[in-house]
């Protein structure tokens, strides 16, 4: 039971970390390559749909249709991908536009705490004092590294607010809801979940309206934010999330921010403050806290 829960943390450090990445690769394409969000989302969505349902349909071809072979598993589906994954990702990049990146991150990670409320209300319980500890040091933690302690940067648009806390309540969804999806493998749950967004994104948004062309840059960020920050980053967050359960996944999920700042400060030259010092140590004193709480568990 141990390995399986060191399995399951790895698989979701590991897809955070993905979208980490591909978080300062979407930056860059939306102020150095002008890219609207109505138009990335949909596209990085729909692609990321595409390749995994073809994959799919050639590796486990009598699998792929399981999502919608009842009403309860396609309603399951609907809300899950959706409600879930595409909502989420629409929400968090017109927060981003509203406001900033850090605003739009803090925002979002406030979805362990919709799921702690969820949590409690099924099982009837009250918190336990390890999980409010571990989400209020995980939460300071993203506000350090993504503000570097500037609480005037925290001037917060109330149009922002409301989609930054509407897309941290989806990301609660996708991960509340991925347990019940583990009859369907990973990649399958994830090719449909895309596509539906890819699809509903394109004529909600009209993207064929837009008068963009990108460059070979653009063209490459477009890659790759779909091939790691969604293709490969769900698929393992999405797995590790099955092993362990969406509470401690949506902390482990905290490496995302920890990445980006890794990221800013050796690629683009950020200067790495006491504040960002402060951040790391929070969020790594929170995984090990509930590493802990996990081989306690297991025993």
């Amino acid at each position: 039971m141990e390995k399986r829960n060191y399995k399951g943390a790895l698989l979701t450090l590991s897809g955070a970390s993905c979208w980490g990445i591909s978080g300062s690769v979407g930056q860059y394409l939306f102020t150095v390559q002008n890219m609207d969000s109505r138009w990335l989302v949909p596209i990085r969505l729909g692609l990321a749909g595409v390749i995994l349902l073809i994959y799919s349909a050639i590796k486990n071809r009598e699998e792929v249709m399981l999502p919608w072979k009842t009403w309860k598993r396609a309603v399951y589906m609907l809300i899950y991908g959706l409600l879930g994954v595409s909502c989420c990702q629409f929400f968090y990049f017109l927060t981003i536009e509203l406001s900033s990146a850090a605003i739009g991150t803090i925002l979002q990670d406030l979805a362990p705490i919709f799921i702690l409320l969820f949590t409690c209300v099924i099982s009837k319980r009250f918190p336990k004092i390890m999980e409010i500890c571990s989400i209020v040091m995980a939460l300071f933690g993203v506000f350090l590294l993504t503000t570097h302690g500037d609480i005037s940067s925290m001037n917060i648009p109330v149009g922002a607010l409301i989609t930054g806390v509407i897309s941290g309540i989806c990301v609660a969804v996708y991960n509340i809801l991925a347990p019940k999806m583990s009859y369907v493998p990973v990649i399958i749950v994830q090719g449909w979940s895309f596509f539906l967004g890819g699809i509903v994104g394109t004529f909600l948004f009209r993207i064929w309206e837009f008068d963009y062309v990108p460059n070979i840059y653009g063209i490459m960020g477009i890659a790759f934010v779909i091939l790691v920050g969604n293709v490969l980053a769900f698929t393992l967050y999405i797995s590790g999330t099955q092993i362990i359960g969406p509470g401690k996944a949506i902390l482990y999920s905290f490496a995302e921010p920890i990445t980006a700042a890794i990221i800013s400060t050796v690629v683009l030259g950020s200067a790495f403050t006491i504040y960002d010092a402060a951040g790391f140590l929070m969020i790594f004193a929170m995984l090990f806290l509930i590493s802990m709480d996990s081989r306690k568990e297991s025993v």
